[in-house]
Protein backbone atom coordinates (compact mmCIF):
# COMPACT_ATOMS: atom_id res chain seq x y z
CA UNK A 1 0.00 0.00 0.00
CA UNK A 2 1.89 3.11 0.97
CA UNK A 3 5.42 1.64 1.08
CA UNK A 4 6.94 5.25 1.95
CA UNK A 5 6.52 4.60 5.86
CA UNK A 6 7.62 1.07 5.61
CA UNK A 7 6.43 -2.30 6.99
CA UNK A 8 5.87 -3.75 9.97
CA UNK A 9 8.98 -5.75 11.32
CA UNK A 10 7.89 -9.07 12.33
CA UNK A 11 6.29 -10.72 8.90
CA UNK A 12 4.09 -12.56 11.21
CA UNK A 13 2.34 -9.30 11.76
CA UNK A 14 -0.47 -9.11 9.17
CA UNK A 15 -4.39 -8.99 9.04
CA UNK A 16 -4.76 -12.76 9.90
CA UNK A 17 -3.06 -11.89 13.23
CA UNK A 18 -6.35 -11.60 14.97
CA UNK A 19 -9.00 -13.96 16.98
CA UNK A 20 -11.45 -15.38 14.43
CA UNK A 21 -14.34 -13.46 16.17
CA UNK A 22 -12.85 -10.31 14.42
CA UNK A 23 -13.44 -12.33 11.13
CA UNK A 24 -17.18 -13.64 11.96
CA UNK A 25 -18.16 -9.97 13.16
CA UNK A 26 -16.73 -8.66 10.01
CA UNK A 27 -19.08 -11.23 7.95
CA UNK A 28 -21.98 -10.73 10.73
CA UNK A 29 -21.67 -6.27 9.76
CA UNK A 30 -21.42 -7.61 6.21
CA UNK A 31 -24.28 -9.35 6.13
CA UNK A 32 -26.20 -6.94 7.80
CA UNK A 33 -25.18 -4.12 5.71
CA UNK A 34 -23.67 -2.41 9.03
CA UNK A 35 -19.89 -2.47 7.18
CA UNK A 36 -19.95 1.30 6.44
CA UNK A 37 -21.01 2.62 9.51
CA UNK A 38 -18.92 5.48 10.86
CA UNK A 39 -17.77 4.19 14.07
CA UNK A 40 -15.19 5.62 16.71
CA UNK A 41 -13.25 3.42 18.97
CA UNK A 42 -11.10 3.63 21.30
CA UNK A 43 -7.95 1.23 22.72
CA UNK A 44 -7.10 2.23 26.91
CA UNK A 45 -5.85 0.77 29.81
CA UNK A 46 -7.79 0.56 33.04
CA UNK A 47 -5.30 0.62 35.83
CA UNK A 48 -1.43 1.51 35.54
CA UNK A 49 0.87 -1.19 35.70
CA UNK A 50 3.11 -2.28 38.57
CA UNK A 51 0.84 -0.89 41.34
CA UNK A 52 2.31 2.53 39.75
CA UNK A 53 0.94 5.64 38.72
CA UNK A 54 1.88 5.84 35.15
CA UNK A 55 2.38 3.96 32.08
CA UNK A 56 4.38 4.91 29.00
CA UNK A 57 3.02 4.04 25.55
CA UNK A 58 5.05 2.28 23.31
CA UNK A 59 4.38 0.69 19.94
CA UNK A 60 2.43 3.71 18.12
CA UNK A 61 5.61 3.72 15.25
CA UNK A 62 4.45 -0.22 14.83
CA UNK A 63 0.61 0.45 14.31
CA UNK A 64 1.18 2.91 11.70
CA UNK A 65 3.33 0.84 9.85
CA UNK A 66 0.42 -2.13 10.30
CA UNK A 67 -1.74 -0.06 8.82
CA UNK A 68 0.49 1.15 5.82
CA UNK A 69 0.31 -2.24 4.94
CA UNK A 70 -3.14 -3.82 6.12
CA UNK A 71 -5.05 -6.09 3.78
CA UNK A 72 -5.61 -9.49 2.39
CA UNK A 73 -4.06 -11.70 -0.18
CA UNK A 74 -5.48 -14.24 -2.11
CA UNK A 75 -4.03 -16.98 -0.68
CA UNK A 76 -5.26 -15.70 2.80
CA UNK A 77 -8.85 -15.21 1.34
CA UNK A 78 -8.44 -18.64 0.02
CA UNK A 79 -7.72 -19.97 3.55
CA UNK A 80 -11.07 -18.11 5.36
CA UNK A 81 -13.07 -19.24 2.75
CA UNK A 82 -12.07 -23.07 3.70
CA UNK A 83 -12.61 -21.58 7.69
CA UNK A 84 -16.11 -20.15 6.52
CA UNK A 85 -18.03 -22.48 3.96
CA UNK A 86 -21.43 -21.51 4.87
CA UNK A 87 -20.68 -17.49 3.78
CA UNK A 88 -21.91 -15.83 0.97
CA UNK A 89 -19.05 -15.93 -1.37
CA UNK A 90 -19.57 -12.33 -2.49
CA UNK A 91 -18.33 -11.51 1.06
CA UNK A 92 -14.95 -12.93 0.00
CA UNK A 93 -15.06 -10.50 -3.11
CA UNK A 94 -15.37 -7.95 -1.08
CA UNK A 95 -12.80 -8.68 1.80
CA UNK A 96 -10.39 -8.04 -1.25
CA UNK A 97 -10.32 -4.98 -1.11
CA UNK A 98 -10.39 -3.94 2.67
CA UNK A 99 -7.88 -1.72 3.64
CA UNK A 100 -6.84 1.06 5.66
CA UNK A 101 -7.87 4.01 3.03
CA UNK A 102 -10.80 5.33 4.71
CA UNK A 103 -9.31 5.47 8.13
CA UNK A 104 -8.01 8.26 10.42
CA UNK A 105 -6.82 7.27 13.66
CA UNK A 106 -5.34 9.83 16.33
CA UNK A 107 -3.31 8.84 19.21
CA UNK A 108 -0.23 9.29 21.97
CA UNK A 109 2.84 9.76 20.74
CA UNK A 110 5.66 7.31 20.92
CA UNK A 111 7.14 7.55 24.51
CA UNK A 112 4.23 9.75 26.04
CA UNK A 113 2.86 9.17 29.53
CA UNK A 114 0.11 7.85 29.91
CA UNK A 115 -2.79 7.16 32.50
CA UNK A 116 -5.84 4.97 33.08
CA UNK A 117 -9.01 5.07 31.04
CA UNK A 118 -7.30 7.61 28.33
CA UNK A 119 -7.39 6.52 24.58
CA UNK A 120 -3.74 5.59 23.24
CA UNK A 121 -5.03 5.38 20.26
CA UNK A 122 -8.51 6.65 18.68
CA UNK A 123 -9.74 4.90 15.21
CA UNK A 124 -12.49 6.60 13.05
CA UNK A 125 -13.50 4.46 9.83
CA UNK A 126 -16.01 1.81 8.51
CA UNK A 127 -17.23 -0.30 11.21
CA UNK A 128 -15.55 -3.06 9.70
CA UNK A 129 -11.93 -1.50 9.39
CA UNK A 130 -12.06 -0.93 12.97
CA UNK A 131 -13.65 -4.18 14.10
CA UNK A 132 -11.07 -6.17 12.06
CA UNK A 133 -7.88 -3.98 13.37
CA UNK A 134 -9.02 -4.91 17.23
CA UNK A 135 -7.04 -7.84 17.92
CA UNK A 136 -3.18 -6.72 15.68
CA UNK A 137 -3.31 -3.08 17.35
CA UNK A 138 -3.77 -4.82 21.10
CA UNK A 139 -1.06 -7.14 20.35
CA UNK A 140 1.13 -4.11 18.81
CA UNK A 141 0.57 -1.88 21.84
CA UNK A 142 0.32 -3.70 25.55
CA UNK A 143 3.44 -5.57 25.56
CA UNK A 144 5.36 -2.47 24.41
CA UNK A 145 3.93 -0.28 26.33
CA UNK A 146 4.30 -2.94 29.38
CA UNK A 147 7.78 -3.61 28.85
CA UNK A 148 8.74 0.23 27.71
CA UNK A 149 7.57 1.06 31.60
CA UNK A 150 9.10 -1.63 33.02
CA UNK A 151 12.44 -0.25 31.49
CA UNK A 152 11.80 2.99 32.94
CA UNK A 153 11.11 1.72 36.66
CA UNK A 154 14.18 -0.12 36.13
CA UNK A 155 16.03 2.93 35.01
CA UNK A 156 14.47 5.03 37.91
CA UNK A 157 15.49 2.28 41.03
CA UNK A 158 19.31 2.06 38.91
CA UNK A 159 19.82 5.66 39.56
CA UNK A 160 21.40 6.81 42.93
CA UNK A 161 18.54 9.23 44.85
CA UNK A 162 21.79 10.42 46.91
CA UNK A 163 23.61 11.94 43.69
CA UNK A 164 21.58 11.45 40.87
CA UNK A 165 24.39 9.05 39.25
CA UNK A 166 22.92 6.60 36.55
CA UNK A 167 25.10 3.10 35.52
CA UNK A 168 24.84 2.12 32.82
CA UNK A 169 22.00 -0.55 31.73
CA UNK A 170 22.39 -3.16 29.11
CA UNK A 171 19.44 -5.51 28.69
CA UNK A 172 20.51 -9.35 28.44
CA UNK A 173 17.23 -11.19 28.47
CA UNK A 174 17.19 -12.66 24.87
CA UNK A 175 17.58 -16.30 25.90
CA UNK A 176 14.64 -16.13 27.95
CA UNK A 177 12.37 -14.12 26.69
CA UNK A 178 9.38 -15.41 25.21
CA UNK A 179 10.35 -16.43 21.44
CA UNK A 180 11.76 -14.29 19.30
CA UNK A 181 9.55 -11.71 18.90
CA UNK A 182 9.32 -11.46 22.41
CA UNK A 183 13.09 -11.02 22.70
CA UNK A 184 13.35 -8.20 19.86
CA UNK A 185 10.35 -6.39 21.14
CA UNK A 186 11.81 -6.53 24.64
CA UNK A 187 14.69 -4.86 23.04
CA UNK A 188 13.20 -2.57 21.41
CA UNK A 189 11.11 -1.54 24.11
CA UNK A 190 13.87 -1.45 26.81
CA UNK A 191 15.70 0.83 25.08
CA UNK A 192 12.54 3.00 24.61
CA UNK A 193 12.49 3.48 28.24
CA UNK A 194 15.57 3.85 29.18
CA UNK A 195 18.07 1.13 28.46
CA UNK A 196 21.39 2.08 27.07
CA UNK A 197 22.14 -1.06 24.94
CA UNK A 198 21.39 -4.84 24.32
CA UNK A 199 22.88 -8.39 23.85
CA UNK A 200 20.89 -8.69 21.61
CA UNK A 201 22.45 -8.86 17.99
CA UNK A 202 19.50 -8.62 15.79
CA UNK A 203 17.73 -6.05 17.51
CA UNK A 204 21.15 -4.43 17.13
CA UNK A 205 20.60 -4.52 13.21
CA UNK A 206 17.15 -3.80 13.02
CA UNK A 207 16.59 -0.94 15.12
CA UNK A 208 19.98 0.59 15.74
CA UNK A 209 20.32 -0.29 19.13
CA UNK A 210 24.21 -0.61 20.83
CA UNK A 211 24.63 -4.00 21.17
CA UNK A 212 27.12 -4.70 24.06
CA UNK A 213 28.87 -8.33 25.42
CA UNK A 214 31.53 -9.85 26.46
CA UNK A 215 32.67 -13.84 27.09
CA UNK A 216 30.92 -16.75 29.59
CA UNK A 217 32.17 -18.63 32.05
CA UNK A 218 32.40 -21.35 29.53
CA UNK A 219 35.27 -19.46 28.02
CA UNK A 220 37.14 -19.12 31.38
CA UNK A 221 36.50 -22.98 32.05
CA UNK A 222 37.88 -24.09 28.31
CA UNK A 223 41.26 -23.24 29.65
CA UNK A 224 43.36 -25.11 32.06
CA UNK A 225 46.40 -23.62 32.07
CA UNK A 226 48.82 -20.97 30.40
CA UNK A 227 50.30 -23.74 27.65
CA UNK A 228 47.14 -22.94 25.78
CA UNK A 229 48.03 -19.83 25.62
CA UNK A 230 48.55 -19.27 21.60
CA UNK A 231 48.92 -15.56 19.77
CA UNK A 232 48.02 -15.15 16.10
CA UNK A 233 51.06 -13.34 13.79
CA UNK A 234 48.66 -11.03 13.40
CA UNK A 235 47.83 -9.90 17.25
CA UNK A 236 48.16 -7.01 18.58
CA UNK A 237 50.18 -7.89 22.01
CA UNK A 238 52.29 -10.63 20.96
CA UNK A 239 54.34 -13.40 23.14
CA UNK A 240 55.55 -11.14 25.39
CA UNK A 241 52.43 -10.38 26.89
CA UNK A 242 52.40 -13.23 28.74
CA UNK A 243 55.81 -12.28 30.68
CA UNK A 244 54.54 -9.41 31.12
CA UNK A 245 51.60 -10.78 32.69
CA UNK A 246 53.56 -13.11 35.03
CA UNK A 247 55.79 -10.53 35.76
CA UNK A 248 52.56 -8.65 37.40
CA UNK A 249 51.80 -11.88 38.90
CA UNK A 250 54.24 -12.33 40.87
CA UNK A 251 54.94 -8.84 41.91
CA UNK A 252 51.50 -8.15 42.75
CA UNK A 253 51.22 -11.30 44.83
CA UNK A 254 48.91 -13.18 43.03
CA UNK A 255 50.88 -16.39 42.06
CA UNK A 256 48.02 -18.61 43.65
CA UNK A 257 45.19 -18.07 40.77
CA UNK A 258 44.32 -20.21 38.80
CA UNK A 259 45.80 -20.58 35.86
CA UNK A 260 42.92 -21.62 33.53
CA UNK A 261 41.10 -18.62 34.20
CA UNK A 262 44.11 -16.47 33.77
CA UNK A 263 44.91 -17.61 30.23
CA UNK A 264 41.41 -17.65 29.44
CA UNK A 265 42.17 -13.42 30.46
CA UNK A 266 44.80 -13.10 28.48
CA UNK A 267 43.42 -14.96 25.93
CA UNK A 268 40.24 -12.82 25.94
CA UNK A 269 42.38 -9.41 26.24
CA UNK A 270 44.57 -10.56 23.00
CA UNK A 271 41.57 -10.75 20.87
CA UNK A 272 39.83 -7.30 22.23
CA UNK A 273 42.77 -5.29 23.93
CA UNK A 274 40.72 -2.57 23.84
CA UNK A 275 37.05 -3.88 25.44
CA UNK A 276 38.52 -6.15 27.84
CA UNK A 277 35.79 -6.65 30.48
CA UNK A 278 36.48 -9.83 32.35
CA UNK A 279 34.09 -11.84 33.62
CA UNK A 280 35.50 -12.88 37.58
CA UNK A 281 33.37 -15.18 39.37
CA UNK A 282 34.26 -18.50 37.45
CA UNK A 283 36.21 -19.77 41.09
CA UNK A 284 36.63 -17.63 43.38
CA UNK A 285 35.58 -13.49 42.87
CA UNK A 286 37.94 -12.11 45.50
CA UNK A 287 40.91 -14.66 45.36
CA UNK A 288 41.18 -15.31 41.34
CA UNK A 289 39.27 -13.35 39.52
CA UNK A 290 39.56 -10.04 39.84
CA UNK A 291 43.30 -10.52 40.65
CA UNK A 292 43.55 -12.04 37.37
CA UNK A 293 41.97 -9.77 35.52
CA UNK A 294 43.98 -6.92 37.00
CA UNK A 295 47.66 -8.84 36.07
CA UNK A 296 46.14 -9.04 32.54
CA UNK A 297 45.08 -5.33 32.72
CA UNK A 298 48.40 -3.66 33.71
CA UNK A 299 49.92 -5.79 31.09
CA UNK A 300 47.69 -4.25 29.03
CA UNK A 301 48.23 -0.18 30.01
CA UNK A 302 51.76 -0.64 30.16
CA UNK A 303 51.36 -1.39 26.27
CA UNK A 304 49.03 1.25 25.69
CA UNK A 305 45.34 -0.18 25.86
CA UNK A 306 42.96 0.58 28.58
CA UNK A 307 40.29 -2.70 29.74
CA UNK A 308 37.00 -1.60 30.98
CA UNK A 309 36.90 -3.61 34.27
CA UNK A 310 35.25 -6.73 35.59
CA UNK A 311 31.66 -8.33 35.36
CA UNK A 312 30.03 -10.16 38.66
CA UNK A 313 27.42 -12.80 38.18
CA UNK A 314 26.86 -14.20 41.59
CA UNK A 315 27.27 -13.54 44.99
CA UNK A 316 26.91 -10.33 47.04
CA UNK A 317 27.36 -8.04 44.41
CA UNK A 318 26.59 -5.40 47.09
CA UNK A 319 29.64 -6.33 49.18
CA UNK A 320 31.89 -8.26 45.82
CA UNK A 321 31.35 -4.71 44.18
CA UNK A 322 32.73 -2.71 46.91
CA UNK A 323 35.92 -4.56 47.64
CA UNK A 324 36.22 -4.98 43.74
CA UNK A 325 36.74 -0.78 43.93
CA UNK A 326 39.00 -1.00 46.82
CA UNK A 327 41.20 -3.32 45.24
CA UNK A 328 41.29 -1.37 42.66
CA UNK A 329 41.92 1.92 44.68
CA UNK A 330 44.64 -0.10 46.26
CA UNK A 331 46.80 -1.05 43.43
CA UNK A 332 45.88 2.64 42.06
CA UNK A 333 47.80 3.84 45.25
CA UNK A 334 50.52 1.46 44.89
CA UNK A 335 54.36 1.83 43.27
CA UNK A 336 53.15 0.00 40.16
CA UNK A 337 51.18 2.51 38.92
CA UNK A 338 53.95 4.28 37.78
CA UNK A 339 51.90 7.84 36.34
CA UNK A 340 48.96 10.04 37.22
CA UNK A 341 47.24 8.59 34.35
CA UNK A 342 47.49 5.43 34.81
CA UNK A 343 46.69 5.68 38.40
CA UNK A 344 43.51 7.46 37.13
CA UNK A 345 42.40 4.78 34.60
CA UNK A 346 43.15 1.88 37.21
CA UNK A 347 40.76 4.00 39.56
CA UNK A 348 38.29 3.54 36.98
CA UNK A 349 37.71 0.45 36.17
CA UNK A 350 33.99 -0.66 35.71
CA UNK A 351 32.17 -3.22 37.59
CA UNK A 352 29.11 -4.93 35.87
CA UNK A 353 26.74 -7.04 37.86
CA UNK A 354 24.31 -9.33 36.29
CA UNK A 355 22.61 -12.42 38.16
CA UNK A 356 18.93 -12.50 37.83
CA UNK A 357 18.69 -8.67 38.83
CA UNK A 358 15.17 -7.13 39.41
CA UNK A 359 13.78 -3.65 40.14
CA UNK A 360 13.82 -4.85 44.05
CA UNK A 361 17.55 -5.97 43.61
CA UNK A 362 18.07 -2.72 42.21
CA UNK A 363 16.68 -0.61 45.39
CA UNK A 364 18.50 -2.44 47.97
CA UNK A 365 21.66 -2.52 46.27
CA UNK A 366 21.22 1.41 46.07
CA UNK A 367 20.12 0.80 50.10
CA UNK A 368 23.39 -0.84 51.03
CA UNK A 369 25.83 1.13 48.76
CA UNK A 370 27.63 -0.75 45.81
CA UNK A 371 30.28 0.03 43.99
CA UNK A 372 28.46 -1.05 40.55
CA UNK A 373 28.54 1.13 37.43
CA UNK A 374 26.82 -1.06 34.60
CA UNK A 375 23.78 -3.49 35.35
CA UNK A 376 23.38 -6.54 32.69
CA UNK A 377 19.61 -7.26 33.31
CA UNK A 378 17.81 -10.07 31.75
CA UNK A 379 15.05 -12.36 32.98
CA UNK A 380 12.78 -10.35 35.84
CA UNK A 381 12.69 -7.40 32.68
CA UNK A 382 11.96 -9.46 29.76
CA UNK A 383 9.37 -11.22 30.91
CA UNK A 384 7.84 -8.67 32.97
CA UNK A 385 7.60 -11.40 36.23
CA UNK A 386 6.49 -8.37 38.41
CA UNK A 387 3.50 -8.18 36.04
CA UNK A 388 3.07 -9.99 32.93
CA UNK A 389 0.32 -8.41 31.08
CA UNK A 390 -0.65 -4.76 30.84
CA UNK A 391 -4.83 -5.81 29.67
CA UNK A 392 -4.79 -2.61 27.32
CA UNK A 393 -8.87 -3.19 25.88
CA UNK A 394 -10.44 -1.73 22.56
CA UNK A 395 -14.12 -0.38 22.82
CA UNK A 396 -16.79 1.20 20.70
CA UNK A 397 -17.39 4.49 21.65
CA UNK A 398 -19.08 5.76 18.56
CA UNK A 399 -21.16 4.51 15.45
CA UNK A 400 -22.58 7.04 13.27
CA UNK A 401 -22.36 10.09 15.29
CA UNK A 402 -24.22 8.72 18.58
CA UNK A 403 -22.12 7.50 21.50
CA UNK A 404 -21.82 3.82 22.45
CA UNK A 405 -21.28 2.59 25.94
CA UNK A 406 -20.86 -0.53 27.97
CA UNK A 407 -22.47 -1.05 31.48
CA UNK A 408 -20.63 -3.24 33.73
CA UNK A 409 -21.43 -3.61 37.40
CA UNK A 410 -17.53 -2.99 37.84
CA UNK A 411 -17.24 0.46 37.52
CA UNK A 412 -13.99 0.39 36.06
CA UNK A 413 -15.08 -1.60 33.40
CA UNK A 414 -17.54 0.87 32.44
CA UNK A 415 -16.54 2.47 28.79
CA UNK A 416 -15.89 6.13 28.06
CA UNK A 417 -18.07 7.12 25.57
CA UNK A 418 -18.02 9.63 22.81
CA UNK A 419 -14.71 10.67 20.53
CA UNK A 420 -12.74 12.29 23.03
CA UNK A 421 -9.21 14.13 23.44
CA UNK A 422 -7.04 14.49 26.38
CA UNK A 423 -5.18 17.95 27.34
CA UNK A 424 -2.32 18.05 29.44
CA UNK A 425 -2.34 21.25 31.86
CA UNK A 426 0.75 22.38 33.19
CA UNK A 427 1.70 24.98 36.00
CA UNK A 428 3.89 28.22 36.13
CA UNK A 429 5.99 25.86 36.13
CA UNK A 430 5.77 23.39 33.63
CA UNK A 431 5.39 21.02 35.59
CA UNK A 432 1.92 18.76 34.45
CA UNK A 433 -0.43 19.24 36.93
CA UNK A 434 -3.92 17.51 36.07
CA UNK A 435 -4.83 15.47 32.35
CA UNK A 436 -8.28 16.51 31.00
CA UNK A 437 -10.13 14.58 28.80
CA UNK A 438 -13.78 15.64 26.80
CA UNK A 439 -15.51 15.89 23.84
CA UNK A 440 -13.52 16.66 20.75
CA UNK A 441 -16.11 19.09 20.11
CA UNK A 442 -15.64 21.05 22.93
CA UNK A 443 -13.66 24.17 23.06
CA UNK A 444 -9.71 24.05 24.21
CA UNK A 445 -8.65 24.60 27.07
CA UNK A 446 -6.98 28.19 27.04
CA UNK A 447 -4.47 29.53 28.91
CA UNK A 448 -5.51 31.45 31.90
CA UNK A 449 -8.81 30.02 31.94
CA UNK A 450 -10.37 28.92 34.69
CA UNK A 451 -11.35 25.38 34.14
CA UNK A 452 -13.52 23.12 36.24
CA UNK A 453 -12.35 19.56 36.70
CA UNK A 454 -14.59 16.48 37.54
CA UNK A 455 -13.34 13.07 38.46
CA UNK A 456 -15.26 10.87 35.89
CA UNK A 457 -16.90 8.48 38.92
CA UNK A 458 -16.66 10.25 42.16
CA UNK A 459 -18.87 13.01 42.14
CA UNK A 460 -16.98 14.43 45.32
CA UNK A 461 -13.31 14.92 43.39
CA UNK A 462 -13.92 18.05 41.61
CA UNK A 463 -11.45 21.31 41.37
CA UNK A 464 -10.74 24.01 39.62
CA UNK A 465 -7.25 24.68 37.43
CA UNK A 466 -6.05 27.96 35.75
CA UNK A 467 -3.39 26.63 33.56
CA UNK A 468 -0.26 28.32 32.28
CA UNK A 469 -0.12 25.70 29.09
CA UNK A 470 -2.07 23.64 27.91
CA UNK A 471 -1.16 20.55 25.33
CA UNK A 472 -3.11 18.42 23.90
CA UNK A 473 -1.94 14.92 23.57
CA UNK A 474 -3.55 12.91 21.02
CA UNK A 475 -2.40 13.51 17.48
CA UNK A 476 -3.14 12.17 14.14
CA UNK A 477 -1.08 9.74 12.85
CA UNK A 478 -2.69 8.00 10.22
CA UNK A 479 -4.85 9.61 7.49
CA UNK A 480 -5.54 7.05 5.56
CA UNK A 481 -7.54 9.34 2.58
CA UNK A 482 -4.86 11.52 1.99
CA UNK A 483 -2.29 8.18 1.78
CA UNK A 484 0.35 9.79 5.12
CA UNK A 485 1.18 8.91 7.99
CA UNK A 486 0.26 13.14 9.74
CA UNK A 487 3.22 12.09 12.23
CA UNK A 488 6.62 11.07 11.24
CA UNK A 489 7.29 7.41 12.28
CA UNK A 490 10.16 8.52 14.24
CA UNK A 491 13.60 6.57 14.56
CA UNK A 492 13.37 4.51 17.80
CA UNK A 493 16.65 7.46 18.81
CA UNK A 494 14.04 10.44 18.51
CA UNK A 495 11.43 8.21 20.55
CA UNK A 496 13.34 7.08 23.20
CA UNK A 497 14.95 11.09 23.75
CA UNK A 498 11.04 12.01 23.20
CA UNK A 499 10.50 9.65 25.98
CA UNK A 500 13.42 10.51 28.46
CA UNK A 501 11.52 14.57 28.07
CA UNK A 502 8.46 13.41 29.12
CA UNK A 503 9.24 11.29 32.43
CA UNK A 504 11.30 14.94 33.11
CA UNK A 505 8.00 16.90 33.66
CA UNK A 506 6.58 15.06 36.11
CA UNK A 507 7.27 15.21 40.01
CA UNK A 508 9.15 12.16 41.37
CA UNK A 509 6.57 11.27 43.95
CA UNK A 510 4.41 10.43 41.04
CA UNK A 511 6.61 8.34 39.29
CA UNK A 512 8.32 6.54 42.38
CA UNK A 513 7.81 2.82 42.71
CA UNK A 514 6.73 2.71 46.15
CA UNK A 515 3.24 4.21 47.63
CA UNK A 516 3.48 6.98 44.44
CA UNK A 517 1.62 9.83 44.40
CA UNK A 518 -1.67 9.62 41.90
CA UNK A 519 -1.47 11.96 39.04
CA UNK A 520 -4.54 13.68 39.26
CA UNK A 521 -6.95 12.78 36.10
CA UNK A 522 -9.87 14.59 35.19
CA UNK A 523 -12.98 15.24 32.73
CA UNK A 524 -14.51 18.77 31.54
CA UNK A 525 -17.77 19.66 33.62
CA UNK A 526 -20.05 18.99 30.43
CA UNK A 527 -18.53 15.67 29.69
CA UNK A 528 -19.22 14.85 33.25
CA UNK A 529 -22.93 16.13 33.18
CA UNK A 530 -23.25 13.76 29.38
CA UNK A 531 -21.48 10.74 31.06
CA UNK A 532 -23.55 10.39 33.89
CA UNK A 533 -27.07 11.24 31.84
CA UNK A 534 -26.06 8.47 28.69
CA UNK A 535 -25.13 6.09 32.08
CA UNK A 536 -28.30 6.55 33.18
CA UNK A 537 -30.17 6.23 30.27
CA UNK A 538 -28.63 3.23 29.37
CA UNK A 539 -28.95 1.64 32.21
CA UNK A 540 -31.71 -0.79 32.95
CA UNK A 541 -34.10 -0.19 35.95
CA UNK A 542 -34.94 -3.05 37.95
CA UNK A 543 -38.20 -3.66 39.44
CA UNK A 544 -38.60 -5.09 42.98
CA UNK A 545 -41.62 -7.51 43.90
Amino acid sequence: MYKDFGTVHNACVDGLLTDFYQITMAYAYWKNGKHEQRSVFDAYFRKCPFKGEYCIAGGMNEVVRFLNTFGYSAEQIKYLRTQMPHCDPLFFDYFATVDATDLVVYGMREGEIVFPSQPLLRLEGPLIICQLLETTLLNLLNFPSLITTNAARYRQAATCSRTGEKPILIEMGTRRAQGPDGALSASRYSYLGGFDATSNVKAGHVFGIPIKGTHAHAFVTSFTGLKEITFPENCELGPAFLDEVKAYRKNLGYEHTHDGELAAFISYAAAFPTAMLALVDTYDTLLSGIPNFLCVAMALLDRGFCPVGIRLDSGDLAYLSKEAKRMFARLAESNWTKTPEIKEKVRGFKVCASNDINETTLKSLNEQGHGIDIYGIGTNLVTCQAQPALGMVYKLVELDDKPRMKLSQEITKVSVPSRKTVYRLYNADREPLIDLMQKVTEPKPEVGQRIFCRHLFDETKRCYVTPSYVEELLVKLWDGAACISKEDVCDLAKAREYCSSRLEKFRQDILRPLNPTPYKLAVSNEFFTFFKSLWQEQAPIKELK
